[in-house]
Protein backbone atom coordinates (compact mmCIF):
# COMPACT_ATOMS: atom_id res chain seq x y z
CA UNK A 1 0.00 0.00 0.00
CA UNK A 2 1.29 3.47 -0.93
CA UNK A 3 0.98 5.39 2.35
CA UNK A 4 2.35 8.55 0.74
CA UNK A 5 -0.76 8.85 -1.46
CA UNK A 6 -3.18 7.61 1.20
CA UNK A 7 -2.17 10.18 3.84
CA UNK A 8 -3.16 13.31 1.85
CA UNK A 9 -6.49 11.69 0.93
CA UNK A 10 -7.25 10.89 4.56
CA UNK A 11 -6.18 14.37 5.60
CA UNK A 12 -8.45 15.99 2.99
CA UNK A 13 -11.40 13.85 4.11
CA UNK A 14 -10.81 14.66 7.77
CA UNK A 15 -10.56 18.34 6.93
CA UNK A 16 -13.88 18.22 5.06
CA UNK A 17 -15.69 16.60 7.98
CA UNK A 18 -14.13 19.10 10.37
CA UNK A 19 -15.50 21.94 8.25
CA UNK A 20 -18.93 20.30 8.06
CA UNK A 21 -18.95 19.85 11.84
CA UNK A 22 -18.09 23.53 12.25
CA UNK A 23 -21.06 24.48 10.06
CA UNK A 24 -23.38 22.25 12.09
CA UNK A 25 -22.16 23.55 15.45
CA UNK A 26 -22.13 27.16 14.29
CA UNK A 27 -25.65 26.92 12.88
CA UNK A 28 -26.92 25.35 16.10
CA UNK A 29 -25.38 28.06 18.28
CA UNK A 30 -26.63 30.91 16.11
CA UNK A 31 -30.18 29.58 15.81
CA UNK A 32 -30.70 28.63 19.45
CA UNK A 33 -29.57 32.10 20.55
CA UNK A 34 -31.90 33.72 18.01
CA UNK A 35 -34.88 31.54 18.99
CA UNK A 36 -34.41 32.27 22.68
CA UNK A 37 -33.62 35.96 22.23
CA UNK A 38 -36.63 36.61 20.02
CA UNK A 39 -39.10 34.57 22.06
CA UNK A 40 -38.02 35.60 25.55
CA UNK A 41 -37.66 39.30 24.84
CA UNK A 42 -40.89 39.61 22.86
CA UNK A 43 -43.05 37.43 25.09
CA UNK A 44 -41.90 39.00 28.36
CA UNK A 45 -41.11 42.61 27.44
CA UNK A 46 -42.56 43.16 23.97
CA UNK A 47 -40.71 43.22 20.67
CA UNK A 48 -37.76 45.60 20.61
CA UNK A 49 -36.26 46.01 17.14
CA UNK A 50 -33.02 47.48 18.46
CA UNK A 51 -32.45 44.49 20.73
CA UNK A 52 -33.39 42.03 17.98
CA UNK A 53 -31.06 43.65 15.45
CA UNK A 54 -28.12 43.84 17.88
CA UNK A 55 -28.65 40.28 19.16
CA UNK A 56 -28.84 38.90 15.62
CA UNK A 57 -25.79 40.78 14.42
CA UNK A 58 -23.70 39.90 17.47
CA UNK A 59 -24.38 36.18 17.44
CA UNK A 60 -23.57 35.86 13.74
CA UNK A 61 -20.41 37.96 14.18
CA UNK A 62 -19.17 36.03 17.22
CA UNK A 63 -19.79 32.57 15.79
CA UNK A 64 -18.27 33.59 12.47
CA UNK A 65 -15.19 34.89 14.30
CA UNK A 66 -14.81 31.64 16.26
CA UNK A 67 -15.70 29.01 13.65
CA UNK A 68 -15.47 30.87 10.35
CA UNK A 69 -11.72 30.24 10.11
CA UNK A 70 -12.47 26.50 9.96
CA UNK A 71 -15.34 26.29 7.49
CA UNK A 72 -15.47 29.70 5.85
CA UNK A 73 -18.37 30.81 8.07
CA UNK A 74 -21.39 30.16 5.82
CA UNK A 75 -24.04 29.07 8.37
CA UNK A 76 -26.68 29.77 5.72
CA UNK A 77 -27.71 27.65 2.70
CA UNK A 78 -28.09 30.81 0.60
CA UNK A 79 -24.46 31.76 1.25
CA UNK A 80 -23.33 28.22 0.45
CA UNK A 81 -25.30 28.18 -2.81
CA UNK A 82 -23.75 31.48 -3.87
CA UNK A 83 -20.30 30.13 -2.98
CA UNK A 84 -20.93 27.06 -5.14
CA UNK A 85 -22.18 29.15 -8.08
CA UNK A 86 -19.06 31.32 -7.91
CA UNK A 87 -16.70 28.31 -7.51
CA UNK A 88 -15.60 29.36 -4.03
CA UNK A 89 -16.96 26.07 -2.65
CA UNK A 90 -16.98 22.67 -4.32
CA UNK A 91 -20.28 20.93 -5.01
CA UNK A 92 -19.84 18.08 -2.51
CA UNK A 93 -18.62 20.42 0.20
CA UNK A 94 -21.57 22.74 -0.41
CA UNK A 95 -24.17 19.98 -0.25
CA UNK A 96 -22.72 18.68 3.02
CA UNK A 97 -22.65 22.23 4.39
CA UNK A 98 -26.34 22.71 3.64
CA UNK A 99 -27.27 19.40 5.27
CA UNK A 100 -25.24 20.35 8.34
CA UNK A 101 -26.86 23.79 8.53
CA UNK A 102 -30.37 22.35 8.39
CA UNK A 103 -29.53 19.70 10.98
CA UNK A 104 -28.11 22.43 13.20
CA UNK A 105 -31.38 24.33 12.86
CA UNK A 106 -33.50 21.29 13.70
CA UNK A 107 -31.34 20.53 16.74
CA UNK A 108 -31.72 24.13 17.90
CA UNK A 109 -35.49 23.92 17.41
CA UNK A 110 -35.66 20.74 19.48
CA UNK A 111 -33.67 22.29 22.34
CA UNK A 112 -35.73 25.47 22.14
CA UNK A 113 -38.98 23.57 22.52
CA UNK A 114 -37.70 21.39 25.36
CA UNK A 115 -36.28 24.11 27.62
CA UNK A 116 -39.12 26.66 27.58
CA UNK A 117 -41.55 26.72 30.52
CA UNK A 118 -45.13 25.91 29.58
CA UNK A 119 -48.40 26.19 31.49
CA UNK A 120 -52.10 26.76 30.81
CA UNK A 121 -51.61 30.50 31.02
CA UNK A 122 -48.33 30.34 29.09
CA UNK A 123 -48.82 27.89 26.20
CA UNK A 124 -46.02 26.78 23.91
CA UNK A 125 -47.59 28.62 20.97
CA UNK A 126 -46.80 31.95 22.65
CA UNK A 127 -43.07 31.19 22.49
CA UNK A 128 -43.24 29.95 18.92
CA UNK A 129 -45.25 32.97 17.79
CA UNK A 130 -42.20 35.19 18.19
CA UNK A 131 -39.56 32.70 17.06
CA UNK A 132 -41.26 31.25 13.97
CA UNK A 133 -41.31 32.94 10.58
CA UNK A 134 -44.38 33.79 8.53
CA UNK A 135 -46.39 36.47 6.79
CA UNK A 136 -50.05 37.57 6.65
CA UNK A 137 -51.64 35.78 9.62
CA UNK A 138 -48.30 34.13 10.39
CA UNK A 139 -46.47 37.43 10.87
CA UNK A 140 -45.38 38.48 14.34
CA UNK A 141 -47.25 41.74 13.69
CA UNK A 142 -50.52 40.11 12.67
CA UNK A 143 -52.23 40.78 16.02
CA UNK A 144 -51.25 44.44 16.00
CA UNK A 145 -52.40 44.87 12.39
CA UNK A 146 -55.66 42.96 12.81
CA UNK A 147 -57.35 45.92 14.44
CA UNK A 148 -56.68 48.01 11.34
CA UNK A 149 -57.97 45.25 9.06
CA UNK A 150 -54.66 44.80 7.22
CA UNK A 151 -51.79 42.33 7.14
CA UNK A 152 -48.29 42.00 5.71
CA UNK A 153 -48.78 40.28 2.35
CA UNK A 154 -46.60 37.66 0.72
CA UNK A 155 -45.43 40.32 -1.75
CA UNK A 156 -44.02 42.49 1.03
CA UNK A 157 -42.54 39.43 2.71
CA UNK A 158 -40.73 38.44 -0.49
CA UNK A 159 -39.52 41.98 -1.07
CA UNK A 160 -37.97 42.50 2.37
CA UNK A 161 -36.44 39.02 2.46
CA UNK A 162 -34.92 39.46 -1.02
CA UNK A 163 -33.36 42.77 -0.03
CA UNK A 164 -31.99 41.30 3.20
CA UNK A 165 -30.82 38.19 1.36
CA UNK A 166 -28.90 40.20 -1.22
CA UNK A 167 -27.20 42.24 1.53
CA UNK A 168 -26.22 39.12 3.45
CA UNK A 169 -25.00 37.08 0.48
CA UNK A 170 -23.13 40.05 -0.99
CA UNK A 171 -21.39 40.65 2.34
CA UNK A 172 -20.47 36.97 2.55
CA UNK A 173 -19.14 36.75 -1.00
CA UNK A 174 -17.09 39.93 -0.66
CA UNK A 175 -15.34 38.51 2.41
CA UNK A 176 -14.68 35.02 1.03
CA UNK A 177 -11.51 34.40 -0.93
CA UNK A 178 -11.24 32.20 -4.00
CA UNK A 179 -10.15 29.35 -1.73
CA UNK A 180 -13.38 29.67 0.27
CA UNK A 181 -11.69 31.04 3.40
CA UNK A 182 -12.96 34.16 5.10
CA UNK A 183 -10.97 37.34 5.44
CA UNK A 184 -10.33 39.21 8.69
CA UNK A 185 -13.28 41.53 8.02
CA UNK A 186 -15.78 38.70 7.58
CA UNK A 187 -17.15 38.62 11.17
CA UNK A 188 -18.07 42.29 11.41
CA UNK A 189 -19.32 42.39 7.81
CA UNK A 190 -21.67 39.48 8.45
CA UNK A 191 -22.75 40.91 11.80
CA UNK A 192 -23.70 44.22 10.19
CA UNK A 193 -25.51 42.54 7.31
CA UNK A 194 -27.58 40.24 9.52
CA UNK A 195 -28.28 42.99 12.06
CA UNK A 196 -29.51 45.37 9.37
CA UNK A 197 -31.59 42.62 7.77
CA UNK A 198 -33.23 41.70 11.07
CA UNK A 199 -34.13 45.32 11.81
CA UNK A 200 -36.44 45.74 8.82
CA UNK A 201 -37.62 42.16 8.24
CA UNK A 202 -38.64 41.20 11.79
CA UNK A 203 -41.97 43.10 11.82
CA UNK A 204 -42.93 41.53 8.49
CA UNK A 205 -41.60 37.95 8.57
CA UNK A 206 -39.97 37.48 11.95
CA UNK A 207 -36.55 37.94 10.31
CA UNK A 208 -35.98 34.58 8.65
CA UNK A 209 -32.87 35.67 6.69
CA UNK A 210 -31.76 32.06 6.52
CA UNK A 211 -33.57 28.92 5.23
CA UNK A 212 -32.01 26.68 7.86
CA UNK A 213 -33.02 29.05 10.67
CA UNK A 214 -36.61 29.14 9.37
CA UNK A 215 -36.72 25.34 9.00
CA UNK A 216 -35.41 24.55 12.47
CA UNK A 217 -38.21 26.35 14.28
CA UNK A 218 -40.96 25.55 11.75
CA UNK A 219 -40.56 21.80 12.26
CA UNK A 220 -41.41 22.07 15.97
CA UNK A 221 -43.90 24.93 15.72
CA UNK A 222 -46.10 22.87 13.42
CA UNK A 223 -49.40 21.78 14.99
CA UNK A 224 -48.79 23.87 18.13
CA UNK A 225 -51.87 26.06 17.75
CA UNK A 226 -50.35 28.97 15.85
CA UNK A 227 -52.68 31.05 13.67
CA UNK A 228 -50.73 29.97 10.59
CA UNK A 229 -48.88 26.67 10.28
CA UNK A 230 -45.21 27.59 9.65
CA UNK A 231 -44.51 24.61 7.39
CA UNK A 232 -47.11 25.83 4.90
CA UNK A 233 -45.19 29.09 4.39
CA UNK A 234 -41.69 27.66 4.71
CA UNK A 235 -41.22 27.43 0.93
CA UNK A 236 -41.02 31.24 0.75
CA UNK A 237 -38.09 31.28 3.15
CA UNK A 238 -36.20 28.83 0.97
CA UNK A 239 -36.96 30.15 -2.50
CA UNK A 240 -36.37 33.83 -1.68
CA UNK A 241 -32.85 33.42 -0.17
CA UNK A 242 -31.86 31.10 -3.02
CA UNK A 243 -33.06 33.76 -5.46
CA UNK A 244 -30.96 36.36 -3.65
CA UNK A 245 -27.95 34.03 -3.82
CA UNK A 246 -28.46 33.53 -7.57
CA UNK A 247 -28.70 37.30 -8.15
CA UNK A 248 -25.45 38.01 -6.31
CA UNK A 249 -23.67 35.09 -8.00
CA UNK A 250 -24.87 36.26 -11.43
CA UNK A 251 -23.47 39.74 -10.85
CA UNK A 252 -20.14 38.34 -9.65
CA UNK A 253 -19.79 35.94 -12.59
CA UNK A 254 -20.69 38.69 -15.07
CA UNK A 255 -18.15 41.01 -13.46
CA UNK A 256 -15.46 38.33 -13.69
CA UNK A 257 -16.22 37.62 -17.34
CA UNK A 258 -16.10 41.33 -18.14
CA UNK A 259 -12.75 41.65 -16.38
CA UNK A 260 -11.34 38.72 -18.37
CA UNK A 261 -12.58 40.11 -21.69
CA UNK A 262 -11.07 43.51 -20.91
CA UNK A 263 -7.72 42.02 -19.92
CA UNK A 264 -6.52 41.01 -23.48
CA UNK A 265 -7.15 44.54 -24.78
CA UNK A 266 -5.20 46.00 -21.89
CA UNK A 267 -2.34 43.58 -22.57
CA UNK A 268 -2.41 44.13 -26.35
CA UNK A 269 -1.83 47.88 -26.08
CA UNK A 270 1.49 47.64 -24.20
CA UNK A 271 2.58 44.90 -26.64
CA UNK A 272 1.87 47.19 -29.60
CA UNK A 273 3.82 50.00 -27.97
CA UNK A 274 6.71 47.63 -27.34
CA UNK A 275 6.60 46.42 -30.94
CA UNK A 276 6.83 50.01 -32.19
CA UNK A 277 9.74 50.66 -29.84
CA UNK A 278 11.52 47.52 -31.05
CA UNK A 279 10.96 48.54 -34.67
CA UNK A 280 12.34 52.00 -33.97
CA UNK A 281 15.31 50.48 -32.22
CA UNK A 282 15.96 48.14 -35.15
CA UNK A 283 15.76 51.05 -37.59
CA UNK A 284 18.17 53.02 -35.46
CA UNK A 285 20.53 50.08 -35.38
CA UNK A 286 20.50 49.80 -39.20
CA UNK A 287 21.17 53.51 -39.58
CA UNK A 288 24.03 53.29 -37.08
CA UNK A 289 25.48 50.32 -38.95
CA UNK A 290 25.35 52.24 -42.23
CA UNK A 291 27.07 55.18 -40.60
CA UNK A 292 29.80 52.91 -39.21
CA UNK A 293 30.37 51.39 -42.66
CA UNK A 294 30.67 54.83 -44.19
CA UNK A 295 33.13 55.88 -41.51
CA UNK A 296 35.20 52.76 -42.07
CA UNK A 297 35.25 53.36 -45.82
CA UNK A 298 36.30 56.98 -45.26
CA UNK A 299 39.11 55.89 -42.94
CA UNK A 300 40.30 53.29 -45.45
CA UNK A 301 40.28 55.82 -48.27
CA UNK A 302 42.16 58.30 -46.10
CA UNK A 303 44.83 55.73 -45.26
CA UNK A 304 45.20 54.84 -48.92
CA UNK A 305 45.64 58.46 -49.90
CA UNK A 306 48.29 58.95 -47.24
CA UNK A 307 50.13 55.90 -48.52
CA UNK A 308 50.18 57.26 -52.09
CA UNK A 309 51.44 60.65 -50.95
CA UNK A 310 54.16 59.00 -48.90
CA UNK A 311 55.40 57.10 -51.91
Amino acid sequence: MNTANATPAISATANLWLRVAAELLGSFLIFIVIYLAYALSAALYGANLAFIAVATGLVYAIVTFVLGRISGGHFNPAVTIAAMLTSKTQLLDGLLYIIAQVLGGIAAGAVFKSVLPVSQSLPIKLWFTYAANGFESGSVSSTALKGAGVSFSITLAILVEVIAGVLIVAAAMSTLGKDGKGTSRQPWAMGLAYGAGAAFTYPVTGAALNPARATGVAVFAQNQGLTQEPMQQLWVFWIVPVLAAALVALVMVAQELFAKSAAPAAVAEPEAVQADADAAADEGSVEQSDADVRDDQADSQGNADEGIEAN
